[in-house]
C-alpha cells in the first residue's frame, strides 16, 4: 500500500465531562491533518479518562479494541492526538505488533506534513531540526527494541550503549543543523539592515493555518504564489512587494507558517527564520477565517503564540478573511461583539475589501504623511 493512501485510526483522550461535541471538534481537526498530509482515516474515536494512562496513554482495553478494529479494516497507522512519552510510544507500538500498526502522536503526524510541503533548503533543515529534537526523548523505545533485537546475554547492556550512541548521534545532527541554518539566519539579518536602511517598512501575515494568508499576500501584491485549502499549504517564507496608493510608497509583505493549537514551543523554535520575519516586522496582518465557527478559540492559539514569540505589543490589524461566505446578519453579529478591536473584513480570493485594507496599513506605516 502506498504511503498516499495510508489508513488511519485516530484517537483522543477526553476528560469525562467534555462535550461530546467538543470531543468531536478536536479529531476533526486531526483528521484534516490526515487529509493534508495524504491519508485515509477510517476511524475516529476518543477514550475518556480524567488522567492518562501512565504506559499506553489510552489505557490498555482501548488499545486492544483498537487492534481489533485495525485487524478487521486494515489500518496500518494508529495517530494519537496528543504529545506522547517515549514509554507510551514504545508500550502502543509493542502492543499492537501483531497488527503492523504504526503508532505516531500529533507532532509526528505535523512534523511529516511539514517534511511534504517545505520547499527550500532552509524550511528542510528547520524540519530536519524539528524532527531530531522531537527524535531525542525517543531514544528509551529505540534502545529497547535494538536490546530486543540483540537477545541472549547481555542484551541490556548493548541496549544502553546504543543510546549513548544514538544520543551523541543525535547531538551532532542538531548541531551540524544549526551550523547551517546560522548561514541563512546571517543572510537574513543582513537583507533585514539593508530594508531599515533603505527606509523600507515590513509587513508579516500570521495566523491559524488555512485561513487565507497566502491568497491575501496574493491579493495586497498581485503575486501568484501557491495556496491551497489545506492545514500548513505554506511552510517556506513568501516575501512580496506592497504598494501603497495612499502615500506613493513601498512596503515588504511576508507570509508566515501557519498557527495551530498544542504545538510545543521547540516546535516554534524550529521555525525561527520564518517566524522571525513576523518578530521583527513593523505591522502585522492577523488574518482570520470569518467563516470559521471556531474563530474565538483560534485567534486566542494565535495571540499565545505571538505572546511566546515577543511580538504582543507589535501593531497590529485584524483581517476578517473570506468576508463573502458570510451573511450580513452574521458578520454583523461579529462585529458587534468586537465594536472595541478595531477589524476589517476581506474577501481575498474575490479582491473584495483590499482597498481599504491597504489605507489603513498605509496609514500606520506612515502616519505623518
Amino acid at each position: 500500500m502506498s504511503q498516499e493512501k495510508q489508513k488511519a485510526i485516530l484517537v483522543d483522550l477526553i476528560h469525562p465531562h467534555m462535550l461530546k461535541r467538543h470531543a468531536m471538534e478536536r479529531l476533526v481537526e486531526l483528521e484534516e491533518l490526515v487529509n493534508t498530509y495524504g491519508g485515509i482515516v477510517i476511524v475516529k474515536t476518543w477514550q475518556k479518562r480524567f488522567a492518562p494512562h501512565p504506559k499506553t496513554y489510552i489505557g490498555t482495553g482501548k488499545v486492544a479494541m483498537i487492534g481489533e478494529e485495525a485487524s478487521k479494516l486494515g489500518a496500518r497507522l494508529l495517530i494519537v492526538n496528543a504529545e506522547l512519552k517515549s514509554r507510551q510510544v514504545y508500550d502502543l507500538s509493542e502492543m499492537l505488533r501483531p497488527q503492523k500498526v504504526e503508532v505516531w502522536d500529533r507532532i509526528d503526524l505535523i512534523l511529516k506534513i511539514f517534511a511534504k510541503h517545505a520547499r527550500t533548503t532552509e524550511a528542510k533543515l528547520e524540519i530536519e531540526l524539528a524532527s531530531v529534537r522531537h527524535m531525542g526523548p525517543r531514544i528509551f523505545g529505540m534502545g529497547m527494541e535494538l536490546s530486543r533485537q540483540g537477545g541472549g546475554i547481555g542484551t541490556v547492556g548493548i541496549g544502553e550503549t546504543n543510546i549513548e550512541r544514538m544520543k551523541r548521534h543525535l547531538k551532532e545532527k542538531e548541531r551540524k543543523i544549526k551550523e547551517k541554518l546560522e548561514t541563512y539566519q546571517k543572510g537574513r539579518v543582513i537583507q533585514r539592515e539593508n530594508r531599515r536602511r533603505h527606509g523600507l517598512k515590513t509587513v508579516s501575515i500570521v495566523g491559524y493555518t488555512n485561513v487565507g494568508k497566502t491568497t491575501l499576500l496574493n491579493a495586497l501584491t498581485g503575486r501568484k504564489e501557491y495556496a491551497a485549502n489545506k492545514l500548513f499549504a505554506t511552510l517556506d517564507t513568501r516575501v512580496g512587494q506592497l504598494y501603497l496608493p495612499s502615500s506613493h510608497s513601498m512596503a515588504l509583505l511576508t507570509d508566515t507558517i501557519g498557527f495551530i493549537k498544542d504545538l510545543p514551543p521547540e516546535l516554534l523554535n524550529a521555525f525561527a527564520s520564518t517566524l522571525s520575519e513576523a518578530v521583527e516586522a513593523d505591522l502585522l496582518l492577523h488574518v482570520v477565517d470569518g467563516s470559521d465557527p471556531n474563530f474565538s478559540k483560534h485567534t486566542r492559539v494565535v495571540e499565545e503564540i505571538l505572546e511566546h514569540l515577543g511580538v504582543a505589543s507589535t501593531p497590529r490589524i485584524t483581517v476578517f478573511n473570506k468576508a463573502d461566505r458570510l451573511s450580513g446578519a452574521q458578520k454583523g453579529k461579529i462585529d458587534r461583539h468586537l465594536v472595541d478591536q478595531p477589524h476589517f473584513w476581506v474577501s481575498a480570493e474575490k479582491g473584495e475589501g483590499i482597498e481599504k485594507l491597504l489605507e489603513k496599513i498605509d496609514q500606520l506605516l506612515n502616519p505623518h504623511r
